[in-house]
């Protein structure tokens, strides 16, 4: 374990060497309240499109954990979920690593399921059948209706 652990972020950003321009926004109040809010904008937005993305295939997750990275160069709490987050979703990967074929598959299905659902609320499907001449009344979304 590093020397650092029980420090809190700002005290490992003073003595890192890199991190000689937040010394500047430290010293004005106003200036490191604005880098925060900053911060917590572009942080909170990047882990609300990965949390967004989870269940489709993609990055979801990466993003999640860029999010809380970002963030967690400014907050404490963003960083403890973070360490949380890695150790429960590698978990989740090696427990269905371990898993038989059947169970890999029944996730696989799942996930399927999400996206097709997913498609359908968002008239995916009835953009894509108009393309095609085919004017389906199930294929229209239940929250979009009908085009026409």
């Amino acid at each position: 374990m590093s020397d650092d652990v029980g420090m809190s972020t700002e005290q490992r950003e003073d003595t890192d060497k890199g991190a000689e321009h937040r010394h500047r926004f430290r010293r004005n109040p106003a200036l490191n309240l604005t880098y925060r809010i900053g911060v917590g904008v572009v942080g909170g937005l990047v882990l609300v499109a990965g949390v967004l993305m989870i269940p489709y295939p993609g990055p979801g997750w990466l993003v999640v954990f860029a999010g809380l990275a970002i963030l967690a160069t400014e907050f404490e709490w963003a960083g403890r979920v973070l360490r949380f987050a890695k150790r429960y979703y590698d978990a989740w990967v090696a427990w269905l690593r371990r898993q038989n074929l059947l169970v890999k598959g029944l996730v696989l299905a799942g996930t399927g399921l999400v996206v097709i659902v997913t498609c359908w609320l968002l008239g995916v499907f009835a953009l894509v059948g108009g393309w095609v001449g085919l004017e389906w009344s199930w294929l229209q979304s239940p929250i979009f209706g009908s085009r026409g």
